[in-house]
Order: structure tokens, then sequence, then C-alpha cells
């Protein structure tokens, strides 16, 4: 680095403050344009099944490939954080998700709606949401949990606009015209980019910025496929490139992690099977209420109700699961919330009226606000801050799959019994298993624990790999947050 640009550096400690706050409001917009844009699918569910004359099965193939991608696309993310930082993951997935919201209205099939805004639109969100939950990680130690409550309040303000905004420009312009004017709001996406400035340790060692010096993993894969390419022995060389394949998938998709760590393996499984019907009422909801007589601009109403409680419920339930009271049993939490989300699907069940409905998007909104400010806290808890891109990766590269197959599976049971019923059926069954396993499976790991240090076994490598219900934040000056430089110019 040049002497100006050392001289650019600061040494300080930015977490929890400073320049913390504004990459927090850049991850609040990022969350509202890549998470909450979803929400506002189903409010053209039906003018595309007309457009492209589609069963139900094939048009919930758009939405669900977007949301699986969006999930899915992790590992890729997570390669791009790690060798360019999250600055530029952010503006390459803002640029993704603006050309793929552009193309698509130019779109002449419901497949060609699959490649556009399903899979460039998918991967561009994925980059910007992912790589920016991961520099607001970095910027919060003491304050991440509120934080990461705080900036889930971007996807409550995205379920609360954007259905509104799209039944406005869908009975004024069309949906093409739509699609063309979001794809320009998604491209904000790159200024909330902007703001995150690369950090990297005082000591020298960069937790963003690749510029600085060349990963040590990268270095040594690298220097074995090297060696590899220049051995006289094939055999030799096939091993070595095994051993650096193996490598790369235990850095980018922290298998290692989930083969010893019963905690993430734990949570990843629970939310993996709960995905499969979490996403369902966002989907079929407004298209549920229209078939059932209620005025479109009422149903979509519905999902900007869900998003506006939203918006003051996560707040309030990452202040409330900070508390030391509930450290390390946040997950406790997240189980009961989902198991509310589950039970709250049979109050649709009983009647479609639009103020029943109202009634189910009140409950809903409530346990979606614990779901949603806790889920990637949780995982903060079970897998260390260093791991945890990688963590992130494998763990919504799973839950994808879920994503993708469920809203179509169950699209498919519609069409052939003409029922929406069993879209609030099937979302019950599968959130409320999934609550019950992850409640009882940590209760019984955290039993088992105590049964080991009661008769003093030893535990190998048991700060790293259990969920030992520690908590994140420092509890004194000796465990503060090491110290940072602000990179200023790259």
């Amino acid at each position: 680095m040049s002497q100006g640009g050392a001289a650019a550096c600061k040494a300080a400690k930015p977490q929890d403050r400073g320049w913390a706050w504004m990459v927090l409001l850049a991850t609040v917009l990022l969350q509202g344009l890549t998470l909450g844009f979803p929400s506002c699918i189903g409010v053209f569910f039906t003018d595309l099944q007309h457009e492209f004359q589609a069963s139900n099965s094939e048009t919930s193939w758009f939405p669900s490939i977007m949301v699986a991608v969006l999930h899915g696309g992790g590992p890729l993310c997570s390669i791009l954080v790690k060798r360019f930082g999250c600055r530029f993951a952010v503006m390459l997935g803002g640029l993704l998700s603006g050309v793929g919201m552009v193309s698509s209205s130019f779109c002449k099939s419901i497949s060609q709606l699959y490649l556009t805004a399903g899979l460039i639109t998918g991967l561009g969100s994925c980059f910007s949401f992912q790589a920016g939950v991961t520099a607001l990680g970095y910027y919060f130690v003491r304050w991440r949990t509120l934080a990461n409550a705080m900036a889930s309040t971007g996807v409550s303000l995205g379920f609360t606009l954007w259905p509104l905004l799209s039944q406005y420009l869908l009975d004024e312009m069309g949906w093409r015209n739509t699609f063309l004017i979001f794809g320009g709001i998604l491209l904000n996406c790159c200024v909330c980019g902007a703001i995150m400035r690369p950090v990297q340790l005082a000591s020298g060692s960069p937790l963003q910025s690749p510029k600085l010096g060349e990963e040590p993993g990268r270095r040594a894969e690298e220097a074995q496929l090297s060696n590899g390419a220049s051995s006289p022995h094939p055999k030799l060389q096939q091993q070595t490139r095994r051993t650096a394949c193996f490598q790369m998938l235990q850095k980018y998709l922290a298998f290692d992690i989930f083969c010893q760590n019963k905690g993430y393996q734990i949570y990843t499984i629970g939310v993996t099977w709960m995905m499969m019907g979490f996403a369902l009422p966002h989907v079929y909801l407004v298209p549920y209420a229209i078939q059932n007589g209620v005025e479109e601009r009422r149903a979509a109403l519905l999902i900007s109700v869900i998003g506006f409680i939203n918006i003051f419920i996560r707040p309030l339930t990452g202040l409330l699961s900070g508390h030391n009271v509930f450290t390390g049993r946040r997950i406790y939490l997240f189980s009961l919330a989902v198991l509310l989300c589950g039970l709250s699907n049979f109050i649709c069940v009983t009647s479609a009226e639009f103020s029943v409905l109202i009634v189910y998007c009140v409950i809903l909104s409530i346990a979606m606000s614990g779901v949603g400010a806790l889920t990637f806290q949780v995982l903060m808890d079970v897998v260390e801050m260093d791991r945890f891109s990688s963590a992130l990766g494998l763990f919504t590269i799973l839950e994808s799959i879920t994503l993708l197959i469920g809203p179509p599976l169950t699209g498919l049971l519609v069409d052939i019994t003409s029922d929406f019923h069993y879209v609030f059926y099937n979302s019950s069954f599968f959130l409320i298993s999934a609550a019950l396993f992850m409640g009882f499976s940590f209760c019984a790991l955290e039993k088992k624990n105590k049964l080991k240090e009661d008769s003093k076994v030893p535990l190998d490598n048991a700060s790293r790999y259990e969920y030992n219900e520690m908590p994140t934040e420092p509890q004194s000056d000796s465990q503060s947050p090491p110290a940072v430089v602000y990179i200023t110019s790259i």
C-alpha cells in the first residue's frame, strides 16, 4: 500500500459504533430489496397464469426458483466474499438483480421467466443479501443480536411496500412495465454495497480486502496443485487434486462443521425441513383470497399487513432475545416462533373472509418476526464468526432445495384437488414438525453435554464444535474484539 493509502488507514474499533451504523442502514435497505422482494410475486400470480396459460404448479416455479437461488447461491457468494470482499459481492448482486428484472419484462414464455427473474434476479439478490449479512457480522459484536434484528426490519419494510407498489404499478402499467421499473429499483443494491468499507485486523490479517494480501489457504491449495502438476506420478497427482478439492469444499461449504458440530447439524436440518412449508403462505395467500372473492387490492394488502407489523415486532424480538436471560437459549425462542407459524395456518382453513385473513396475517407476522430476527443470530451462536460465511453457504444451499420444490409440489396438489386448503395443511405440517424436532433435539443435546461435564468426560474441541450455550458478545474488556483498520482507498 502506498504511503498516502497507509496514512488514510485509521486504527480503530469500528464494531458497534461509528460507520457500523451506516453499514446497518445499508443492510436494512438491502434486505428490503432482496428478501422482501419475492413477497410481491403473488400479486402477479393470476396475471402471469392468464398471460402464459400456465397452471398453478407451472406458475409457482417462477417464485420458487427465485427464492431457492436467493438462498442456495450461498457457496458462490462465500467465494466472492473471500476473494473480492463484501462490497464487490453486494454491488455485483445489485447489477444482476436489475438486469434480471429488466430482461423479464421482455419474456415471451413462463420458462423464460424461470431464467431471468428466477435464476438471474435470484442469484443477484443472494449475492447482495448474504454479503450484507456477513459484513454486518464483522461490524457488530456487542450489539450483534440487536443489529441483526434491526437489519431484518428491512424485510418487513419490503413486505409492506413491495405488494402495494406492485398492485399500483400493475393496475397502471401492466406487469411488463412493472418488471422494468423493478429492475431500476433493484440497482440501488449497488449504492448499499458502496457504503460497506472493507475492513482488516490491525495485525494486517484481512477480513474483507483481498488486495491487501492473498489468502494463505488459497496459496497452499495452489502450491499443492502446482506440486501435483509437476509430479511424475499420476496417482500422486490425482491424490493431490482430491485433497485440494476437499479443502475447497471444506472452506466454502463447511462440511467439517456440519459433521462435527451437532448444534449446527440439528439447526441446518431443522430449518431445511421447515422451509418446505414456510414459503407456501407467501406464494398462495393472495391467489387464495382472490379465489374466495376478496378484491385484488385488498388481497395484496394482506401481505403488506404482515410486513407492517414485522417492522415493529422484529426489533422488540431482537431486544428480548439479546437479554442475558436468553443467552444460549435463542434456539428455543426460534423453535417457538416456528411452531406459532405452523399453528396460525389453521385460521385460513376455517374461513376465507377478509376479516379472518387479517387476523391470520397479524398472528403470522408476529411469529415471522421471531423467525426472521433469530435465524442468523442462532447460526452465529452455533458457529464461530470466522467460519460464518462458509457455514451460511452450506446452510442456505440445503434450505434452497426445499424452498425450490415446496411451492410447485403444493401447487400440483392444488391443481389436482382444486382445493387451496392443502396449501395451509402442508405448511402447518412442515413447520410444526420442524419446530418440535429442533426444540427437543437441542434439549437432548444440552442434557448430553451436561452429563459429560458432570462425569468429567473431556469434550474434543467443545468450544468450537458443540452448541455450548456461550454468548457471542464480549463480557469484559479482556474479551473485546480485536482492533481493526478502515481501508478508505482500494
